[in-house]
């Protein structure tokens, strides 16, 4: 990923827990190669979809979520859909953050700003200490029944899985992607099947239930989120998402 904007250099505040701020631009197909440092990092995707691999699981992160490594763990990378993303690095002694394992969270409207806002400041800025405050009052880890997107290892359908995270709302099914990848439908359902544990049909589903949720954060409609993530129905989406989350979509919005 290529640092487009780095307003917040390395702090030498001994103060803050943060060391540096930065802003990237994630290109189409980057790939960032299996390393470990001892910072703990915070990574923020407003509009770019990523893949981590940490702690030898995948993650994926689309815009609207965030991810936690933390110091010491081998992670690795890649951009399934250019956009922009944020990263903060803490130090390793001064971190207040706990979370011992990778944790996935949400970054809705308020904390998004209030990150936007740390990378604009310079480290001495006043409003420093009160918004990094909030920042971490407001970090609140996904629970573990949040909806996970596991991904396929086999390249006959990782192809296909990558593309359904970056468009959700495609409306291809198994059979289109069949004759574009030429395998039969048989052999890509029963790869589905194997290595997510899921149907087809179902790993879609929890894909574009998963891109709905911080869109319905920020506060798009039922409606409109329904089209967005590929149902032309907002019966069929309220449905399909209660079936994923055992909520309705009115639950999250703001």
């Amino acid at each position: 990923m290529r640092t487009e904007d780095d307003r917040y250099p390395r702090s030498d505040n001994p103060v803050s827990p943060i060391l540096c701020i930065d802003r990237d631009t994630a290109r189409d197909d980057e790939v960032l190669h299996l390393h470990a440092h001892p910072e703990p990092m915070l990574t923020w995707s407003s509009t770019a979809t990523l893949r981590g691999t940490v702690a030898h699981r995948d993650w994926l992160i689309p815009p609207g979520y965030g991810l936690w490594v933390p110091g010491g763990i081998e992670h690795s990378g890649s951009v399934l859909h250019a956009g922009e993303m944020l990263t903060i690095t803490f130090s390793p002694d001064r971190c207040p953050i706990t979370w011992a394992e990778p944790t996935c969270f949400t970054v809705g409207s308020l904390l998004g700003e209030i990150i936007t806002h740390l990378h604009r400041i310079a480290p001495d800025d006043r409003s420093r200490p009160g918004a990094e405050a909030l920042m971490l009052q407001l970090l609140t880890p996904l629970p573990a029944h949040h909806i996970h997107v596991r991904m396929p290892a086999d390249p006959r359908i990782r192809v296909i899985a990558e593309r359904l995270i970056a468009r959700p709302a495609d409306q291809r099914e198994l059979a289109v992607w069949a004759d574009q990848i030429h395998a039969s439908v048989r052999t890509l359902s029963r790869l589905f099947r194997a290595e997510t544990g899921l149907s087809f049909i179902t790993w879609r589903t929890h894909v574009r239930i998963r891109a709905a949720v911080p869109m319905l954060a920020e506060g798009t409609s039922v409606n409109a989120t329904a089209r967005a993530v590929g149902y032309r129905k907002p019966s069929a989406f309220i449905a399909a998402f209660r079936r994923v989350t055992g909520q309705t979509p009115g639950t999250y919005l703001p």
